[in-house]
């Protein structure tokens, strides 16, 4: 039986762990401001909706990246592959020339695209809402990259985790496909 919350917030540490069994991918979501390239490393990002094409991410209401990406008005989100722990590792520190020594190129809205990305996602802002200690930012698609055949960097239970061989019915498999483009929600069980 689960623990049922009381008046007040859960404990962080609590929180963290229940929530952390919730396993997601990596992505760094870059930007350019005063013609730097900045970015941080952020695992809430998620498909919003195909008509319009939209995609959110969670940035911490504190991050001085999300804010400098903010003012300039698009963004890009790097889905970041398997072999890109160190690329996570870096823009998941604060401070410091994140881009130094990471080779990247400009996407159609002027933002960085990260050589070596699974996938990229390059968005203008439509919307950002306050959300506790983060907003919620939706981002309408303007371009797409090509993806990669590699497999994701994924974060599960506070740490890097690999993704299981593929097995022979390939991938995506047909459930993801469906939960990704599933028209009639009244039809889901």
């Amino acid at each position: 039986m689960g623990t049922r919350l009381q008046r007040g917030l859960p404990e962080v540490t609590r929180f963290r762990s229940v929530l952390g069994h919730f396993c997601t991918g990596v992505t760094v979501v870059t930007g350019v401001s005063s013609g730097q390239p900045v970015g941080f490393a952020c695992q809430a990002f998620a498909a919003l909706s195909l008509d319009p094409p939209l995609v959110l991410f969670c940035p911490q209401r504190s991050s001085r990246s999300w804010a400098a990406i903010a003012s300039a008005g698009h963004f890009c989100v790097n889905v970041l592959a398997e072999s890109q722990r160190d690329v996570s590792a870096v823009f998941g520190r604060a401070g410091a020339d994140k881009f130094s020594g990471i080779s990247w190129s400009l996407s159609s809205t002027g933002a960085p695209v990260l050589d070596g990305a699974l996938a990229w996602v390059d968005c203008t802002v439509s919307t950002v809402h306050d959300a506790g200690d983060h907003h919620v930012v939706i981002g309408r698609v303007v371009e797409l990259g090509e993806p990669k055949n590699e497999a994701p960097l994924l974060f599960y239970r506070g740490r890097y985790a690999a993704m299981a061989e593929l097995d022979d019915r390939g991938w995506p498999g047909e459930v993801l496909d469906n939960l990704l483009t599933w028209q009639r929600q009244s039809e889901w069980s």
